[in-house]
């Protein structure tokens, strides 16, 4: 693996020269001098923590724009899941295809799936150089999802990068999965040491539905049949109470916050409030270009850091904790020791060009990053030391 000296760099507020040298970073007595296979004079630049979309679906971006404005349930049953069944393998080769070249080029170099055919996805993602949790999705008499079908392709599976792809076992959500293929799912991701990736309480719909069917709200029938744990990722999380978020926190769960395809579904404000105070740790996702309609993780951010305030106190959400959310927080969710620009971590990085018109003036990087800037800002993309994108 090649070495790349990044000299006079703007590090949290100073110029520095960073080394990424054997998939990592580092700092500590690295010189303009230091040796390395390529020397990149960064002045006018920023270096910052990589994106991790945390929650998404990406071969959904062949539906980009194809079904707006309306509910969840009404959009799911009437248009997405209609759409779907017409997809072939090579039709969700192209989609994640999209999906990997967009998310790269804005600066992700991760990102939790959830979909079929994940060989397809699998593929790209190897081609493209960064990294994936590919989930293998179980839903309840879907002919592509079935539980029962999964076993054998999990035990034959080899990661074809050699440690950039994972794979995950994702119920699709508590109503389209019954009682026993959620208990057998949480057991074989357990069995295999895999993730367990699932959408919950994403709608007031969904809780009056469980309350009905369990008696109880979808946070506590999950903890009741033993499927919440440190390997959850649970996806949008909105419909919690305070006691909820507590057993999400005891019990060691990621939370993913989608903001963008929450309003867009009319789904809910996240309850940043009890979610802070619980102590649990929160990630950012995209969800799928069907319900955001993109896959920029750097406007999740801005969107995530408004809807906080919008219940009217400006200092909830600031710039510098979503952007933690967005880099850090995924990535120890997914066991990937980055997130930071530090010695010695996997030098997982943006580079950001301090000279593009939304970047300028620059008071404080990581404010314009997140409120002001957009893509075009977006110079370089490091994955494990190795550029993955660039336009310099």
């Amino acid at each position: 693996m090649g070495s790349i000296l990044l000299k006079n760099v703007l590090l949290d507020g100073e110029r520095r020269c960073v080394l990424l040298r054997d998939g990592r970073f580092a700092l500590e007595g690295v010189t303009q001098e230091s040796a390395a296979d390529e020397t990149i004079d960064a002045e006018g630049f920023a270096i910052v923590p990589a994106f991790y979309n945390a929650h998404t679906h990406a071969a959904m971006s062949l539906l980009r724009g194809y079904a707006n404005d309306m509910p969840l349930q009404t959009w799911l049953q009437d248009y997405i899941w209609p759409y779907e069944d017409k997809l072939t393998a090579e039709d969700i080769r192209r989609g994640s295809g999209l999906a990997v070249r967009e998310m790269v080029s804005t600066g992700s170099v991760f990102f939790n799936d959830m979909y079929f055919d994940i060989e397809e996805t699998i593929d790209e993602v190897a081609e493209a150089g960064i990294r994936a949790c590919i989930g293998i999705t179980i839903m309840d008499n879907h002919p592509l999802a079935l539980l029962e079908e999964k076993k054998r392709f999990l035990s034959e599976w080899k990661d074809p990068t050699g440690g950039r792809i994972t794979l995950a076992v994702a119920p699709h959500a508590i109503y389209t999965v019954c009682e026993e293929r959620l208990k057998m799912a949480a057991g074989l991701a357990r069995e295999n040491g895999l993730k367990l990736h699932i959408h919950l309480s994403e709608t007031v719909t969904e809780v009056e539905d469980c309350l009905k069917a369990h008696g109880t709200t979808p946070v506590r029938y999950l903890d009741s049949i033993g499927f919440l744990g440190p390997d959850v990722i649970a996806a949008h999380c909105i419909h919690i109470d305070r006691e909820e978020w507590d057993i999400l926190a005891a019990r060691g769960v990621t939370a993913v916050h989608c903001p963008c395809s929450n309003m867009k579904l009319g789904s809910g404000r996240f309850p940043y409030e009890l979610a802070i105070a619980s102590g649990v740790r929160i990630a950012l996702g995209t969800d799928g270009c069907s319900s955001n309609d993109n896959l920029d993780m750097r406007e999740e951010c801005k969107f995530a850091a408004l809807l906080a305030k919008l219940a009217g106190d400006p200092a909830i959400a600031p710039a510098g904790q979503v952007l933690e959310w967005a880099t850090r927080g995924g990535a120890e969710a997914f066991g990937i020791d980055a997130g930071v620009i530090a010695e010695g971590k996997v030098a997982d990085a943006v580079l950001l060009d301090l000279h593009a018109r939304k970047m300028q003036p620059c008071f404080n990087v990581v404010s314009n990053w997140i409120y002001s800037a957009d893509s075009s800002a977006v110079a370089r993309v490091f994955c494990g030391g190795r550029t993955v994108y660039s336009r310099l």
